[in-house]
């Protein structure tokens, strides 16, 4: 994959939040079929310009010959008090453009926020997913994540 090859995987940056405000758009219009319950029109998941200035939050993004292809963040949480490690990575806003799909992309950056959460010496890594969302179930599970609490609604 030669795509991969010429991948650069950065911080983002302030310039790239209008890109990121547009990922975010799409990632809940891909998300809307599995969430009923969200608002109608635009709403927004994420304080993109805080996880950008935060020193606990790490917010990559993934270029392809000079234009974002995908992103992801790592944020360090604290566990509920009855719950080990006090601390945990959460990861999230894991998208990557339709047409860079499949070609691993995600997996990378999944890696290096996990790399990153390793230097703080945190271990424990979680995110949420959709239980209808298979292709990111396949891909979770494919990098080694397993199922915890399934959240339910009525």
């Amino acid at each position: 994959m030669s795509e991969i090859k010429d991948l650069v995987i950065r911080e983002a940056v302030l310039g790239d939040l209008s890109v990121l405000k547009g990922f975010e758009q799409a990632l809940i219009d891909y998300e809307r079929p599995y969430a009923p319950n969200l608002k109608e029109g635009a709403i927004s998941y994420y304080d993109i310009q805080s996880f950008i200035e935060s020193h606990d939050v790490l917010l990559y993004v993934a270029e392809f010959k000079g234009k974002v292809v995908a992103s992801g963040y790592a944020q360090i949480q604290k566990s509920i008090a009855y719950k080990k490690p006090e601390k945990f990575a959460y990861l999230g806003f894991m998208y990557v453009r339709p047409e860079f799909r499949g070609k691993g992309i995600n997996n990378i950056v999944i890696q290096k926020l996990v790399n990153w959460a390793h230097q703080k010496n945190i271990y424990e890594i979680q995110l949420d997913v959709y239980a209808k969302n298979e292709s990111a179930l396949k891909a979770y599970k494919k990098f080694g994540f397993k199922p915890d609490l399934l959240k339910m609604r009525l």
